[in-house]
């Protein structure tokens, strides 16, 4: 499990540049359409992708339920994004990206700012960061 005390660790190499990777971040379009676990879908009521933007959307799940979400992109660089998810649960979210030797290294850093609720939903988050991961991955090689 990638938990140590309040952080969620995981990593992704894609075989894209770093420019494919941030891509997929900066049309909204297309960070819509993966951002979030398997089977959710987005609305973004505001999104100023830039250092110090806000963010509000929704996340609709597969059961029928509104996710609403509010964050602020505290850094915004093609090699690291820093988001400060200020809705509960609160967690500050670090997204570095790499260039390897077969494309980029996506590192995906989740802080909770209470270690007892990252006990408590671990069991959720560990694989709901897998599987954002994966959908990044697909849309990024998509577009290739």
């Amino acid at each position: 499990m990638p938990r140590t005390g309040d952080t969620f660790n995981n990593t992704r190499e894609i075989p894209a540049s770093v420019e494919q990777v941030f891509a997929a971040f900066t049309d909204p379009a297309r960070h819509a359409r993966w951002w979030g676990p398997a089977g959710f879908t987005n609305t973004f009521n505001l999104r100023e992708f830039e250092s110090g933007g806000k963010w509000s959307y929704v996340m609709h799940g597969p059961d029928g339920r509104d996710y609403k979400n509010e964050s602020v992109f505290e850094e915004v660089s093609p090699h690291k994004i820093v988001i400060e998810h200020v809705s509960g649960p609160n967690y500050r979210l670090t997204i570095g990206l790499a260039p390897s030797a077969k494309g980029t290294v996506v590192s995906w850093s989740q802080v909770f700012r209470d270690e007892g609720v990252a006990e408590r939903i671990e069991k959720i988050v560990g694989p709901a960061n897998e599987q954002n991961l994966d959908r990044l991955s697909v849309e990024v090689l998509k577009m290739l």
